[in-house]
């Protein structure tokens, strides 16, 4: 094989020329046809040689995130253009997202290819999701879970300006202090959309990460293939073989536009187009392999053929399908294995009951013993404390760091790093320490966590479980009292349960579990020891190890007397976590007149047995903790409403917390903000003298 003096062979050049030119072909055929190319979209222009450079590096076992602007690194791992413009067309058989995202977002587990997470359209934010993936084959090497023909490496590629968000600063962190095997390639093209550098940032990510001690750095010239190539065959044997997390910085030019919604004649002048322009990847390749006696009919044949190819691909990827109408709802949520209640929720001969923290941390204990995929990580759960509610208390000592670790205060890294690590096949259980801390975690998980299995057609699920822990007792205060599950709850592909006792906190954790999707678990701290009063009964036998609770089955825990249903007399409480104790309290005025529903979990939500329990009552309280206006419960009672309107004697009422911002540290004013068993029988008094 003729090489040239950088022992690059000709073949490989060649390749790369080919590749370029399609990039090109398609970013011209993409102008030429705006009229058909309506969805917005971004091209590779400028950016192809390192994006190939990377691309020719990369086995089936690696992993790379490609971002919005990585076309020619797909064209690189060998998707055809035919494949791309599917997507860029948004037809039934992208075969991505089926029609569901922008061009240039893949996703994919092709076997022969290597693998990609879904991909976002937030600037940086897959910077966590990927070092997740590092993260979990890190573990998975340590403890033999798999083995691989290579030593697999993860790419993560984004723009400059994208480096200067907190959230990649996160995963830089993670990376460097973990040494995972993972390379962050930076394309600095100079411009943010119309934001240039200097106003933008102090530094490039070169100068940047070199305070994350342990990180590893390149520059290169991202606009010259051969110098490009030989720089990432560096990189990507330094981590393969190292296992070490290395920063290459790549000075690339933007010669299209930032999207076709965004055209560069909006924001850019002559001479800064024609200082991009002068570096062209495609004309210096085509000047280099000039200079090593390649004959200029040859490129010219070359591009004329990746033209027609482009041509023809598009004219295909036109005449395609669309996606169907009634797929719309496919992947919102993986089909679940867990569909019934299993195993002995009381134990013959168990006499003694177990509180609502040890249900979990039996829980959690049994699946670890069981499931070595499964491993523990958050602020504070490690060995030497179990937690601040001593939540995982001996999870640390029986398991070893490597599987029950503390993190530093990253609450987005926590939570998006489980999309990572779902994805290598692992079930991370990770814990935000308080509900009100989850907020720095809110991008990822509806950008990232929540979006994935459906714009990625499937083929991404993430099987994580989050633990919060929630609500207020005792003086806890505004940043430590929160309910949350408003929030949580308008955010569509996660599921969300909020146990009242230790029996459904260890079943519905077990599903948790053996469910492919996101999980939730809302833990209330006030039921975690019963120290609150009147929560005695969140104390339970302890169910054996195979109990599992489905998620979407709502409890009766309270029935009225019939007698009463029959003469019109009674009304059903609907509630969850702490307002189970508050309703039970309230009920014992009322004798034989009140049912109390005990949802369990909020998505999947069990409208069958509430809408059929208040169609006999004919009335209904909704209670929570949570301020009602713009909640969770308000809009639940619309649907009740909605739902039952023939059959209520009076409208669904709700009762909850003063619509305040905060939760206040004085327990006189706390008590004055939260409902009560007091606040529920006024209520219910009312109701019933109507």
């Amino acid at each position: 094989m003729e090489l040239t003096k950088e022992n690059i062979s000709q073949e490989i050049l060649l390749k790369a020329f080919n590749h370029m030119m399609l990039a090109k072909a398609m970013a011209d055929i993409y102008e030429e046809n705006r009229n058909i190319t309506k969805y917005v979209h971004s091209t590779s222009r400028g950016h192809e040689a390192i994006q190939l450079a990377t691309a020719y590096q990369l086995t089936k076992d690696d992993w790379v995130s490609p971002y919005y602007r990585d076309e020619s690194l797909l064209l690189g791992i060998g998707f055809e253009p035919y494949r791309l413009m599917l997507q860029l067309l948004a037809k039934a058989h992208d075969p991505f997202s089926g029609g569901r995202s922008y061009y240039s977002h893949p996703s994919s587990l092709e076997e022969d290819k290597p693998k990609i997470i879904h991909q976002s359209s937030a600037t940086g934010m897959q910077t966590i999701p990927t070092t997740g993936v590092a993260q979990g084959i890190k573990y998975i090497q340590e403890f033999n879970l798999q083995q691989f023909e290579n030593n697999p490496v993860v790419v993560c590629s984004l723009g400059d300006n994208s480096v200067t968000e907190g959230e990649v600063s996160e995963a830089f962190q993670f990376a460097a202090l973990h040494q995972l095997p993972i390379i962050f390639l930076v394309q600095d093209n100079e411009w943010g959309i119309s934001v240039t550098k200097e106003e933008a940032r102090t530094a490039d990510a070169y100068d940047f990460v070199a305070g994350f001690t342990g990180m590893n750095r390149m520059r290169v010239d991202g606009t010259d293939f051969v110098e490009s190539f030989e720089a990432m065959k560096n990189a990507v044997d330094f981590v393969r073989t190292e296992r070490k997390p290395m920063v290459v910085c790549a000075k690339t030019v933007l010669i299209g536009h930032h999207t076709s919604g965004v055209r560069r004649e909006f924001y850019r002048d002559e001479a800064d187009l024609e200082k991009h322009r002068a570096k062209d990847p495609g004309n210096i390749l085509r000047k280099r392999l000039l200079e090593d006696g390649v004959d200029e009919d040859l490129l010219k044949q070359i591009e004329k053929k990746a033209r027609l190819e482009a041509e023809q691909a598009f004219q295909k990827a036109i005449e395609a399908e669309d996606p169907k109408p009634e797929t719309v709802e496919n992947f919102v949520f993986a089909p679940t294995p867990v569909t019934e209640e299993k195993g002995i929720r009381v134990p013959d001969q168990a006499t003694e009951k177990i509180v609502m923290v040890d249900a979990a941390i039996h829980a959690i204990q049994e699946l670890m013993w069981k499931h070595p995929e499964a491993l523990l990580y958050g602020q504070d759960v490690g060995e030497r404390i179990g937690g601040v509610f001593r939540e995982t208390v001996t999870l640390g000592q029986k398991f070893g760091n490597k599987r029950v670790f503390n993190t530093a205060i990253q609450e987005a890294y926590i939570i998006g790093s489980t999309v990572g690590m779902s994805a290598v096949g692992l079930k991370p259980i990770v814990e935000v320490q308080f509900a009100d801390y989850i907020y720095p975690g809110i991008n990822q998980l509806i950008t990232e966590i929540s979006k994935s299995s459906y714009l990625s057609g499937g083929k991404f699920p993430v099987s994580n479980i989050i633990r919060v822990p929630t609500g207020a007792y005792g003086g806890g205060g505004p940043y430590h009292s929160g309910s949350v599950e408003s929030i949580l709850a308008n955010i569509k592909g996660i599921k969300i349960a909020y146990p009242s006792n230790a029996a459904d906190f260890k079943g519905l954790l077990k599903a948790a579990f053996y469910d492919p999707n996101p999980v939730i678990m809302l833990e209330h701290k006030g039921l975690y020891w019963s120290k609150v009063p009147g929560t005695e009964e969140a104390k339970t036998i302890e169910p054996d190890e195979d109990y599992i609770l489905p998620f979407g089955k709502a409890n009766i825990i309270l029935e009225a007397d019939p007698a009463e249903i029959e003469k019109g007399r009674t009304l059903v409480i609907v509630t969850y976590g702490m307002g189970v104790y508050w309703a039970k309290e309230a009920a014992k005025s009322f004798e034989g007149r009140v049912e109390i529903i005990d949802l369990r979990t909020l998505i999947p939500l069990d409208e069958k047995l509430v809408f059929e329990r208040v169609k006999l009552h004919g009335k209904c309280i909704v209670l929570t903790e949570e301020q009602i206006q713009n909640s969770f419960a308000e809009a639940f009672a619309h649907r009740i409403s909605k739902n039952c309107f023939q059959h209520l004697d009076l409208p669904v009422e709700t009762v909850g917390s003063l619509n305040l911002p905060a939760v206040p540290i004085n327990l006189v004013l706390e008590k004055e903000m939260l409902p009560n068993a007091e606040k529920l029988r006024e209520k219910i008094t009312e109701i019933f003298i109507l």
